[in-house]
């Protein structure tokens, strides 16, 4: 029989011909196409250890291994032809509103059973069950008994998830009878037809080859991301527009040998697209630092030798929150980024605030240790929409700084970038965002082996590394272990060493099999260590840093009225004439109360605010401005104070004379005051305050007796003693029976919260690399209730985007600014105009607010958590009441209150 080229594969986005028909590329054409972009992406975009994992695993030559690669990338679809796939209703139509397809129904062999058209079956799940036979069929490895271990069964699995979900493993009885389940796959001329097409993809890439390997989890890990990185690429509708077959295009051999020569050669072109070729690490320079014995010091003249000698693998660098720590784990990125051959760099951080603020760090130093061209984008919540338009934006309000934000600046890509989408994003070479990134690989959510796909060609930097709680800590534990089973260089940043940071370090050493007790992060401070993803083994510097330049930080514990007591220790900054504070507030909406409280009572201060609740743009140009303001070597003509809340805790480059704080656990009333300066930093906590409400209770109230009515401890010493006597089991024999009664009562409440959320993320979390057995399925199981609130508690707490428009103009600065463009088929908005003007506002403060989106608003993926608030002017703001909710937006920020 021969190819039927009638078999469509791309219809949508490639219009009309003049008759008034769909236009349609014939599914051989679309295989060819993904095939001849795997070849590329083999070449020019997989690392040497990405390709060597493949080649070790499955045993075959570099060579076979790269047409095996194009070969099984071009059979991703061969589920499509199947009659629900090829007669859907929403498939290519003629002129008369008929399908296409349709003829084939009445033709001799395209025949199928009753209920066919309505088999749910994917084409993504066709695809493995019908390829698992064909393997078998001509010689790949196989079992009766365990289909799942065999390699046969293994690459039809990693075909049918590049959809982004693996299916089920699928037994000897039903693969080899695929129809009899499935009666959409049809038989006859539909069976012959999936074979021919085999037959003629395999005969054109040339994969003749029989590997004798296995699917590890590496290889099945790049393999999958070869596969749907080109698909995606074969997908681009401008560019298949370009090589469509003309009428009476036969598919004949000679024709299918011509189409994958026109393939071959836009091929490049289209890899070229994603903008990510080219980048590497430099070779760092030798490092000459006799004598000295600072972190930096320590790792740069030790570092390089042992991953020369062992290979790239963990650093662990636990140091107070500083921008030196912030170097030194870029260092410590760069060496590894080198000897592993990587592509680029993720940065993660606990929030997307702190993201915004190390971005100019992160960008400094890919200009000193990036080659070749690179693209950077921000990677949070605020950005998903448009990661590109994100990052323009954020350079945008820092154009006054570091950074150029000119058009042209090969680091910012453009806003039309084939990069700048939500799936596609962390391809980029350079990333700056959220640790949640890295915990979705980890999770059974869509493309979640994309996502480690992504990650295995670039070297991770995770900065405060220990402060997302307890289901954070589970699934940073899975990545650790994913990573190092990749061989995925990984540098870790944390305040202390503890118990989790010990936890994180076992957590790599398994993933790499290490032998043995897995290595302890030494307590003294500042300290690194290193362990090698080869064999797991750890390795500690023969130098280790020497202690930092010591600082006595002095704690008051104040318990009047707060904003009387936070007058009372701005007062002598005023009246000295200099100084500079920072005051954390609990909420927005009490920073804004502090900063207009403030500005009357304290006249001669300059004060200043940000706070979570401001549009983007406006965050980021005030962040900018800040770290000018408030760095270091700033000359400052008078007193001045910025009135601010948690998200400024991980915020580099700021230094304050006094650091004002309501109750917090202690590693988090530590952060804040690293922000201190000078030698004699002050710290004055304010004990009447509210707390955050995602402050852990029983911490604060921990936190609060240690440090009783103030005390003076030297820093960094003194931080792993402090917090050991905060987590200290005897620390309830300090108070009185009602009190130690209530503490104990707060105990058992975290301890029941952080085991019921360790049990609930070990249960969500997909399995370990050596927990699979064969079965890829594990990694994209659905469990009952698993729902998308659980996902987002998992990652922390869901956010929602607030734009507030005025007669369809977007507010800023309180005044109506540019009309939201809106598309004029569809009447939706361009997700990237809305970046700047999103503001983050917890799920919890908007519980039944509706907002007033049209339903084809709402219907958008991108704009799904985007809340549209039509304002009205009232005193000088923007008001917004209904649903129980009252919305204030002035040029300081929204607030949100829930009406009684």
């Amino acid at each position: 029989m021969s190819l039927d080229p009638r078999l469509w594969g791309k219809a949508a986005g490639l219009g009309k011909n003049a008759g008034g028909a769909h236009r349609t590329h014939p599914l051989i054409c679309h295989l060819l196409d993904t095939a001849a972009v795997a070849e590329v992406v083999w070449d020019e975009l997989l690392t040497s250890h990405q390709r060597s994992m493949v080649v070790g695993a499955l045993q075959v030559p570099e060579e076979e291994m790269r047409a095996l690669a194009a070969f099984w990338a071009g059979l991703h679809d061969i589920g499509k032809i199947s009659v629900p796939f090829q007669l859907h209703w929403a498939g290519p139509k003629n002129a008369e509103g008929e399908l296409l397809a349709q003829e084939l129904c009445g033709e001799r062999g395209y025949g199928f059973a009753a209920g066919a058209v309505q088999d749910r079956q994917s084409h993504e799940a066709a695809a493995h069950w019908w390829l698992v036979g064909m393997f078998e069929e001509i010689g790949y490895p196989s079992s009766r008994r365990r289909p799942q271990s065999q390699l046969s069964h293994a690459v039809a699995q990693m075909l049918g998830g590049h959809g982004g979900r693996y299916h089920p493993a699928v037994r000897g009885k039903d693969y080899r009878c695929p129809a009899v389940r499935h009666p959409g796959l049809g038989t006859g001329g539909w069976e012959e037809q999936r074979r021919v097409h085999f037959d003629e993809v395999r005969r054109v890439t040339g994969a003749t080859s029989i590997p004798q390997g296995r699917m590890t989890p590496g290889a099945a890990v790049v393999l999958t991301g070869l596969v749907i990185l080109s698909d995606w690429l074969a997908s681009i509708e401008v560019e298949i527009q370009a090589r469509l077959t003309e009428k009476g295009w036969a598919g004949a051999p000679e024709d299918l040998d011509a189409y994958w020569q026109t393939a071959r050669e836009a091929a490049l072109r289209l890899v070229q697209k994603t903008e990510l070729l080219g980048t590497g690490f430099t070779r760092p320079d030798p490092v000459r630092c006799a004598g000295e014995t600072s972190l930096l010091a320590s790792m740069e003249g030790q570092l390089p030798d042992l991953v020369t000698e062992h290979g790239p693998g963990l650093v662990v660098v636990t140091s107070s929150p500083s921008e030196e720590r912030t170097e030194a784990a870029l260092r410590a990125a760069a060496a590894l980024g080198h000897a592993a051959g990587a592509r680029g760099l993720f940065y993660a951080l606990p929030t997307g605030s702190s993201a915004d603020s190390h971005m100019a760090q992160v960008h400094a130093f890919a200009e000193r240790a990036l080659t070749g061209p690179w693209r950077s984008l921000l990677l949070h919540s605020s950005s998903r929409l448009k990661p590109a338009e994100a990052a323009r934006q954020w350079a945008q309000a820092h154009a006054a700084g570091d950074v150029s934000a000119e058009p042209g600046e090969e680091w910012a890509p453009a806003a039309n970038s084939w990069l700048n989408s939500h799936h596609r994003a962390l391809l980029a070479a350079l990333g700056t965002g959220t640790v949640d990134e890295l915990l979705q690989a980890v999770m059974p959510v869509k493309f979640n082996v994309m996502r480690l796909f992504a990650f295995s060609g670039k070297v991770v930097v995770v900065d405060e590394a220990h402060a997302r709680g307890a289901w954070g800590q589970k699934l940073m534990l899975r990545f650790l272990e994913w990573a190092a089973a990749l061989r995925i260089p990984v540098v870790l940043a944390a305040l202390s060493a503890d118990k989790s940071v010990d936890a994180m370090l076992a957590a790599y050493h398994r993933g790499a099999g290490g032998a043995g007790e897995p290595m302890v992060q030494p307590r003294r401070l500042p300290a690194w260590s290193f362990v090698d993803a080869h064999s797991g083994r750890g390795h500690l510097p023969r130098q280790p840093a020497g202690a930092v330049r010591t600082s006595t930080l002095s704690i008051k514990v104040r318990d009047g009225a707060p904003y009387d007591e936070i007058q009372a220790a701005l007062v002598p900054l005023v009246e000295a004439g200099s100084g500079r504070a920072v005051v954390y507030r609990p909420t927005p909406a009490d920073a804004i109360a502090t900063y207009c409280q403030l500005s009357q009572d304290l006249p001669g201060l300059d004060v200043s605010l940000v706070h979570e609740q401001m549009h983007n743009k406006d965050r980021w140009r005030r962040l900018a401005a800040y770290r000018d303001t408030f760095s270091p070597g700033a000359g400052i003509s008078g007193p001045s104070v910025l009135v601010t809340t948690p998200l400024l805790e991980h915020v580099r480059g700021l230094r304050f004379d006094l650091v004002v704080s309501g109750p917090a656990p202690l590693a988090g009333l530590l952060a804040r005051a690293a922000q201190g300066a000078g030698d004699r930093p002050r710290l004055v906590v304010l004990k009447a305050d509210s707390t955050s409400e995602l402050d852990d209770v029983a911490l604060v109230r921990r936190t609060g007796m240690v440090l009783g009515a103030g005390r003076t401890i030297s820093m960094p010493q003194d931080v792993p003693l402090l917090l050991d006597e905060v987590y200290a089991d005897e620390l309830i024999d300090r108070v009185g029976e009602a009190a130690a009664r209530e503490l104990q009562q707060l105990d058992n409440r975290r301890t029941v919260r952080e085991r019921r959320a360790t049990g609930t993320a070990g249960w969500l979390q997909m399995p370990g690399p050596r927990e699979l057995d064969g079965d890829l399925g594990l990694l994209s199981r659905d469990h009952p209730g698993m729902e998308p609130e659980l996902l987002s508690c998992v990652l922390g707490e869901e956010m929602v985007h607030v734009v507030c428009l005025h007669q369809g103009a977007l507010l800023e600065d309180g005044i109506p600014k540019e009309k939201l463009a809106l598309d004029s088929k569809k009447r939706r908005p361009k997700p990237g105009q809305l970046v700047p003007y999103l503001i983050p506002v917890p799920q919890r403060l908007v519980e039944g607010v509706t907002g007033d989106a049209n339903s084809d608003w709402r219907g958008m993926a991108a704009l799904k958590n985007v809340l549209r608030l039509n304002m009205a002017p009232e005193d000088g703001t923007w008001v917004r009441t209904g649903e129980g909710h009252r919305f204030r937006l002035s040029e300081l920020g929204l607030t949100v209150d829930q009406l009684p």
